[in-house]
């Protein structure tokens, strides 16, 4: 699974990318700091799911969210934000993120969630015969 990172932060970002190569199946593309640099990089390298930050320099990960999720396709996106507001929970998740964690409370969860998606994946994969 291609994974991507999106925050406005060096350490989260490093934190997350730390966690993310100890998830065997896990294959990190890249990052970004900024919504513009995001939306650039996350269309050339069409990752399978996306961490994102909402609030960040430039329009917000919300912004970036509606940019990628725009005909219902895109990769799988994690919102994970200090803004673990409902309204903001409510918006991401009508624009199409499948999950939304609060990062001083559920950071742990973007681990849980990728197990499992690369476990679904493999599993996935093994009844296609591929």
């Amino acid at each position: 699974m291609k994974i991507f990172v999106v925050d406005d932060s060096a350490e989260v970002r490093k934190r997350l990318i730390a966690l993310l190569s100890e998830i065997q199946g896990i294959e990190f593309l890249g990052q970004a700091e900024d919504s513009l640099e995001a939306t650039i990089l996350i269309r050339e390298f069409k990752p399978d799911a996306v961490i994102l930050d909402i609030c960040m320099p430039g329009i917000s990960g919300i912004n970036v969210l509606q940019s990628i999720k725009r005909n219902g396709e895109g990769p799988i996106v994690i919102m994970l934000t200090n803004y673990p507001y409902p309204q903001y929970r409510k918006k991401c998740l009508e624009a199409g993120a499948e999950f939304f964690f609060d990062k001083s409370t559920e950071f742990h969860r973007v681990t849980e969630v990728l197990e499992q998606l690369v476990l679904d994946s493999k599993s996935s994969q093994r009844r296609e015969g591929t």
